[in-house]
């Protein structure tokens, strides 16, 4: 076989394994292999009873919100100003009417994910003021990248989920914002996304926006939205957050519990003690979930992540982070809750090799732990504070990658190739076979982003970097864009509704 013909006939397969990628991918992934456990039993038993003794023997500082204080009250907790403590057992029971699996909705419904169990739910990355696209120098947020990222995650099979705060747009006024941000992700996808939560009364409006699309009757009685509620470690609840939470709980909207954690400023150093932390924080957050209102679904969270001793800056895809996310998932299963872990982490400036190295490593650490829901694992760059637009169609692929591999390999007759020797006998090559062609199309996943060229022809088309490549996916996928029908009875009365709560404000740039 000539060189030019072999070079044609990998194009034209990579040209027909991209078409069969473009086939509707399951709404979430249902894991059909065993989860990877690095602790026993025994040690998670260990870490549990510390965090409980830290509960009831230290206490964690609730600050400026009288209900939380009261509602501890009433299940006999200690209160000292704002300090509280109490018996890690009564928090472990009180936790119990939280749902082991619940279902989030989407706008379209075959988008639905079920959290918990073994389920895997991928997100995009959250909260960053800075963006990179294409040539641009790394700039501040607009509402713009913020809907063309929302539309980049519609369009991602990678992507289970809209996210939340995908980037921050800081050219709308920050009492604002969260107005148009909720917008965007309920008119311009219609998969599941999150809430606001940067203050009580901004998620009351997150759950009145979905009210006008899904209906007041169908979000109380459903999960339409999980939020993200950040602790603010070490061992301290703030007002903004607990006005959140209740405010979710209360309507029966899904709470991520995670404390924030760079271990060794916000904990102590060692990932026992950062795990035991973790999980006296989350017992006061969820209890507080089931206190506002029983059976609320709430998620078990954490962000923990290393950190350099030598500049103070976090470090990401240690091994010492996967052991922390690997026993925070094998803590939240004993507690019988969804979980949501990080991913997608990495301190790079720009989509290179490190990115990509630390992005794949705590992908997996994730992704074998078993947990539920992971957030950032599209576009993160420079330890959170940039969403990469190049990043992000790269990351999206990487999902995709790892979607393939936890849904497992099937065992049958056409897997085995039981027939396929009476057709290619020894010596010979499968290529031409039934077995292959019946199969080709769908043996493996064929990444868009990879470049899988001779040299001489990635030199004549241009000898592209994989970020300039990413750079022509993206810009691709956002020319192609339609946006997902939208009743438009209820877009209209959702921008009745953002030009009222924006009428009834005025602008304020500090939060």
């Amino acid at each position: 076989m000539s060189e030019g013909r072999r070079r044609s006939g990998g194009r034209r397969g990579h040209s027909d394994a991209v078409k069969v990628n473009a086939t509707p991918e399951p709404a979430y992934i249902k894991r059909g292999i065993n989860i990877f456990q690095a602790w026993n039993d025994a040690q998670i038993d260990r870490i549990m009873a510390r965090g409980e003794e830290i509960v009831e023997q230290i206490g964690v500082n609730i600050t400026d919100n009288e209900e939380a204080l009261e509602l501890f009250a009433s299940v006999g907790a200690k209160i000292d100003g704002g300090r509280v403590r109490i018996n890690g057992g009564v928090l472990r029971e009180i936790i119990q009417t939280a749902p082991s699996e619940f279902t989030q909705h989407a706008r379209n419904p075959e988008r639905n994910i079920v959290l918990g169990g073994n389920n895997t739910v991928l997100s995009p990355n959250y909260g960053s003021p800075f963006v990179r696209r294409g040539d641009e120098e790394r700039r501040y947020g607009t509402i713009q990248d913020f809907q063309d990222l929302v539309k980049l995650a519609y369009l991602s099979p990678g992507l289970h989920h809209s996210g939340g705060t995908i980037c921050e747009p800081c050219d709308i006024p920050v009492n604002k914002r969260h107005l148009d941000m909720i917008y965007a992700h309920l008119r311009y996808s219609d998969k599941p996304f999150m809430g606001s939560v940067t203050a009580g009364t901004r998620a009351q409006d997150s759950i009145d926006m979905a009210k006008i699309v899904f209906g007041d009757e169908f979000v109380n009685n459903n999960c339409v939205m999980v939020s993200l509620i950040n602790a603010n470690s070490p061992l301290a609840w703030d007002g903004t957050m607990i006005d959140s939470m209740l405010t979710y709980a209360k309507n029966n909207q899904a709470c991520i519990i995670s404390p924030f954690i760079l271990m060794g400023a916000m904990s102590p150093i060692t990932v026992p003690a950062a795990l035991a932390q973790a999980y006296a924080e989350n017992l006061v957050g969820l209890a507080l979930t089931q206190l506002a209102r029983p059976g609320a679904p709430a998620l078990f969270g954490v962000f923990l992540t290393s950190m350099s001793m030598q500049t103070g800056a976090p470090t990401f895809g240690t091994a010492e982070d996967f052991l922390a996310v690997n026993g925070a998932v094998n803590i939240g299963r004993k507690l019988n809750l969804p979980v949501r872990t990080a991913a997608g982490l990495n301190g790079s400036k720009m989509p290179d090799a490190q990115a990509a190295y630390e992005m794949t490593a705590t992908l997996m650490a994730s992704a074998l732990a078993g947990s539920n829901f992971v957030m950032h694992t599209a576009g993160w760059l420079e330890g959170g504070l940039v969403a990469s637009f190049e990043k992000f169609v790269m990351d999206a692929e990487m999902n995709m990658i790892v979607a393939r591999l936890l849904r497992g390999q099937e065992l049958d007759d056409n897997s085995l190739a039981v027939d396929v020797y009476q057709e290619a006998g020894p010596g010979s090559h499968f290529l031409g076979t039934t077995h292959t062609q019946n199969n080709f199309r769908t043996a493996y996943y064929a990444s868009k982003a990879a470049d899988y060229d001779a040299f001489e022809t990635w030199k004549d088309n241009g000898s592209k970097s994989a970020s300039e490549r990413a750079t022509f996916m993206w810009q691709k996928m956002l020319s192609e864009y339609q946006a997902p029908p939208l009743d438009e009875t209820k877009d209209k009365a959702l921008q009745d509704f953002i030009a009222k709560r924006k009428g009834d404000m005025a602008d304020s740039w500090i939060s």
